[in-house]
């Protein structure tokens, strides 16, 4: 036995197997099967969780994602613990462990309570009229903090494994219930490409919560009718159906987002190693069946938050799924007709049905018959007025209804342990308001329902406000068809199967957003939000308070925030605030329904891109000797490029220094392959350059290079890089390592929307080609034994050409381009050589007794700083144009290009705009803080201070001797020799010299 209110018969557990698990530190029996929520009823507990603001016990409200209250941390402190976990979905297994959260020092005796003492001190909106502004906020602030979350967070890294897949369907049925399953199959016999998705364990939604003795489909149990067409969909190959998993997000061009559990219902020890633990699926389909069913609301009167006061429908789940009967003793209170199948399930399963108290004046026939044959006593135009009992439900009391929208008559005491309460069923149309989809309000229903379809979709059954279930088989088959036939198959409805229901009465509900209570307004405490404490008077104050947007109130007063996110509150919350405005709810109008509709574990998300994969790094076909040399790297763009190379005994910065000075008194090579490269050809390739840099390009020359800037329309630097002529109508443009891509992007959008009528063709090459580029005064032997045939004088190679040449027979290009300021070859082979090429170039320094020193992107950086060349991202910002930089000979003024009217504008053309210029420190070994301001004081005055510009990059230079910067300042090119002052944490301003750009030619006189 795994309780005492465990059922004899039925149920879809598996009797044959107990297993053991431990709940708030007590250990209980339960069976394969269950849920938490499900074990812990069969075993009499309901309290199992306080709420967020007072603290008020709180039990199980539904039997899935709809309970807005069980919410428990599972699994041990430390990495394997989830917190906020709804009892009502996670399975148990043997040795599964639970807590409550939110409590201390236990659930029993929770301090915290206490703010339940304070309630009606504490309303809506509380926190902002209380503590803000207020002094001494700071010290509140902090104790808040604390205060707020539910569970607790695992610590360390995740040691399970997930995964995360792309599929692309023809259709995709969201549901695995009677719509769910018509629609699968009817999708599935047209050969389409089918997934069909289930939140659940098992396929059959409320099917499965349907008497099984006295209800038949197709001649068969719903349960025995869903396990044939389970194994029907089974037969079809192009058909994927996925349990235990939910469509959480529905984003744009018809992309769903799936989270499945794969073991977590699995005894850690015997999970499948290798396997993930969850996944996601991120699923691309041609069209979209939204069969996601009906949530029931609960009723709104006074003390309806104690624990044992369920979901009628949750009642009838438990009963019929997993043989559980939650009370012996219940009342029924329901404003509609699907209430009393759950009052006739519990009499039916042994329960001594205390009343069925209903608010509607006019009840069906038959269903006063089948009470009165059952012995129920029917309360009609009557409501529950109060409850009783702190941890668990034990007492309530009716009360008739009047004309008035209150009650009159005596008061009828009824003692209870279970109250299922049904306010109506809505639309479950989350996903489809995900889809940008409209919906709108069901008078007949009470309820919101889809309207205006915005997506490649269509709902069906209860998600598209169907109440019978004749209706929801015939529109399932009909919208699988549907979807199948828009993927382009050819298919027709299948026979929905033959209905005996034990009874199939009209649904009809009475629309009371709160039942009044005959009490003082100020004594009643009538829930909304179960989670969050928000009570109908909350609303009303909201209101009160001047709000009028649905949404304003929602914020103010937390309803449908958490982990709800408005599944069980809204339309209650709806109708509230409607009223207390004097509108109607439509005129109210409804809240924003976002992603996710369930939370999402973050390793779901990430799946297998974690650690080296969370974001796959490019390397060069050198990246295995770096890593021999022992080089440090650093992430460029997508590339790993080796930033220095420290000897045994060197310190990083010592490794830098030996490398800078290396370059321009020896010989050093850099590893330069991950330059983008894009190749250009075309008849309209020169116009095209033209049009995209700010300098000429149509006299450029075969075998010339050119440099040049790329701005984006508002005049702002974008991009630059050197660009070579391979021919009239063929061009080798390069840009910078982690610009490529969008360089590549950009170009393509202006040819493809903008330029259609020139005819130009553009490839990225820039993994095609290896490149190694030799720097320093002794480089020019090296690659002259490289390519004894190759004349490299000055007059055949001189600076910013290139040659086609060959080393060993293997063709090479040889660039005389330089980002240092000193002599330099970049050497470009086919990416599959460029190993070989690399060690070539070692090997012949060698023979010619030539030490080569490779150095990294740290040395080239201070190398470049040395000439004053400038680092696209890092001496600009997107704020920045040429003039700016004082490069205005790069732009020319008699053609047209990308971003020049944004040249004129009167902000970019004042000449009090940041200006590119140098700075040296007085002490030459201080090295300014890059990021730091440039002001005009000595002294920081009060604030705010008035700032000049700031540094944006900063070195040490060992070729100089001392320490040299770059900075943007206004109006700096007009401040030359000017003494300035940047800030620095914790002392005064430093003073510093203006200077041009080029510190090898103010300091080291070299041009």
């Amino acid at each position: 036995m795994s309780g005492a209110f465990r059922l004899q018969k039925g149920g879809l557990v598996d009797r044959n197997r107990s297993i053991k698990f431990t709940f708030d530190g007590k250990t209980y029996q339960g069976h394969p099967g269950d849920t938490l929520a499900s074990a812990l009823l069969a075993n009499g507990v309901h309290m199992l969780a306080r709420s967020f603001k007072y603290h008020r016990p709180r039990g199980i409200v539904g039997a899935g994602s709809d309970d807005p209250a069980a919410l428990v941390q599972v699994g041990r402190d430390g990495i394997s613990t989830d917190p906020n976990t709804r009892a009502t979905e996670v399975e148990i297994f043997d040795g599964f462990e639970a807590r409550p959260q939110n409590v201390w020092p236990s659930l029993n005796f929770d301090i915290g309570a206490l703010n339940d003492l304070f309630g009606r001190w504490l309303p809506a909106g509380f926190y902002y009229k209380t503590f803000k502004g207020i002094p001494g906020w700071m010290f509140y602030e902090r104790r808040i903090r604390d205060a707020a979350g539910l569970g607790v967070a695992p610590v360390g890294p995740d040691p399970a494994h997930y995964q995360s897949v792309n599929r692309h369907v023809d259709v995709l049925v969201i549901g695995g219930g009677a719509a769910g399953l018509m629609a699968a199959l009817a999708a599935a016999k047209s050969g389409a490409r089918v997934i069909l998705c289930e939140e659940t364990a098992q396929l059959g939604g409320r099917l499965l919560a349907l008497d099984p003795m006295t209800n038949r489909i197709g001649g068969l149990s719903p349960q025995a009718w869903v396990k044939s067409v389970s194994e029907e969909l089974a037969k079809h190959p192009e058909v994927t159906v996925l349990t235990r998993t939910t469509a959480f997000g529905y984003y744009a061009d018809n992309f769903v987002g799936l989270h499945q559990l794969c073991q977590d219902h699995i005894v850690p020890q015997l999970r499948k190693e290798g396997k993930p633990r969850q996944q996601s699926w991120r699923v691309r389909a041609a069209e979209v069946v939204l069969a996601t069913g009906a949530a029931e609301r609960p009723l709104v009167f006074h003390g309806n938050d104690r624990p044992g006061i369920m979901l009628a429908s949750a009642v009838s789940t438990y009963i019929h799924r997993f043989a559980v009967l939650p009370g012996r003793h219940p009342v029924v209170l329901t404003n509609n007709t699907s209430g009393w199948t759950t009052a006739f399930d519990l009499a039916k399963s042994g329960a001594k049905v205390q009343a069925i108290v209903d608010t509607r004046r006019e009840i069906e026939p038959q269903l006063l018959a089948e009470a009165k044959e059952l012995g129920i006593t029917v309360h009609a135009h009557a409501a529950v007025v109060a409850t009783r009992g702190r941890k668990r439900v034990n007492l309530c009391v009716v009360r008739a209804l009047d004309s008035q929208g209150g009650v009159t008559g005596p008061e009828i005491t009824i003692s209870t342990d279970l109250i299922a309460v049904s306010g109506g069923w809505s639309a479950n149309a989350a996903l489809f308001s995900h889809s940008r989809g409209k919906l709108a309000w069901d008078a007949g229903l009470q309820a919101f329902r889809p309207a205006v379809s915005w997506q490649r979709e269509r709902s069906a059954g209860g998600a598209n406000g169907k109440t019978s279930l004749a209706d929801a088989l015939a529109e399932g088959a009909k919208a699988g068809a549907e979807a199948a036939s828009r993927s382009g198959f050819e298919t027709s409805p299948p026979d929905t199967p033959r209905l005996e229901l034990e009874r199939n009465l009209h649904y009809r509900v009475d629309m009371i957003t709160e039942l009044p209570s005959g009490i003082d307004k100020t004594r009643t405490r009538a829930f909304v939000d179960l989670q969050n404490d928000v009570q109908s008077k909350d609303l009303k104050l909201a209101v009160q308070e001047g709000y009028r947007s649905i949404e304003h109130v929602k914020r103010y007063t937390t309803t449908g925030m958490g982990t709800d996110q408005g599944k069980t509150v809204n339309v209650n919350a709806f109708g509230i605030i409607a009223n207390a405005l004097g509108q109607t709810i439509p005129e109210t109008g409804i809240t924003t329904y976002r992603q996710p509709f369930k939370p999402v574990t973050f390793g779901a998300l990430a799946g297998q891109h974690t650690g080296p994969l969370y974001a796959p790094r490019r390397t060069t076909p050198m990246h295995d000797w770096h890593v021999d040399q022992g080089a440090i790297f650093e992430p460029v763009g997508d590339w790993l490029r080796a930033q220095t190379y420290p000897r045994k005994g060197e310190t990083f910065h010592q490794a830098v220094q030996r490398e800078t000075k290396a370059a321009r008194s020896g010989v050093a090579i850099l590893d330069a392959s991950t330059l983008g490269k894009i190749d250009i050809k075309g008849k309209d390739a020169r116009e095209f350059l033209n049009r995209v840099y700010t300098n000429a390009w149509k006299k450029l020359a075969p075998g010339r290079c050119r440099y040049g800037l790329m701005l984006k329309e508002d005049g702002m630097v974008f991009d630059d890089g050197v660009t070579a002529c391979l021919a009239d109508d063929h061009f080798h443009m390069t840009t910078t390592t982690g610009g490529a891509a969008r360089v590549l992007g950009w170009l393509e959008e202006y040819l493809q929307t903008e330029w259609t009528d020139l005819d130009v063709y553009m490839n990225t090459v820039t993994e095609q080609w290896a490149v190694a580029s030799l720097c320093g005064p002794g480089c020019e032997k090296i690659v002259a034994k490289l390519c004894p045939e190759l004349d490299i004088s000055e007059a055949a190679l001189p600076f910013m050409a290139f040659k086609e040449a060959a080393i060993d027979g293997l063709p090479v290009r040889i660039f005389r381009i330089s980002f240092t300021g000193e002599h330099a070859y970049e050497i470009n082979i086919a990416a599959s050589y460029g190993l070989w090429l690399w060690e070539k170039v070692f090997e012949t320094a060698k023979e010619l007794g030539i030490e080569v020193t490779p150095y990294g992107t740290e040395a080239m950086h201070v190398l470049r700083a040395e000439k004053g060349f400038i680092i696209v991202g890092q001496d600009t910002d997107g704020t920045v144009t040429p003039i700016d930089l004082r490069m205005s000979g790069l732009v020319k003024k008699d053609a047209d290009f990308i971003g020049k009217r944004s040249l004129s504008r009167s902000d970019t053309a004042r000449t009090n705009r940041k200006q590119l210029v140098g700075l040296l420190t007085d002490d030459p070994k201080h090295v300014l803080l890059e990021g730091a301001h440039v002001i005009a004081t000595p002294t920081e005055p009060a604030p705010p201070v008035p700032m000049l510009g700031f540094v944006t990059s900063s070195y040490l230079s060992p070729n100089l001797g001392r320490s040299i910067a770059l900075a943007l300042v206004a109006g700096g090119g007009e401040r030359m020799g000017e003494t300035l002052y940047v800030s620095r944490r914790g002392g005064s301003p430093i003073p510093v010299k203006v200077t041009e750009t080029d510190f090898l030619k103010t300091l080291g006189g070299r041009a």
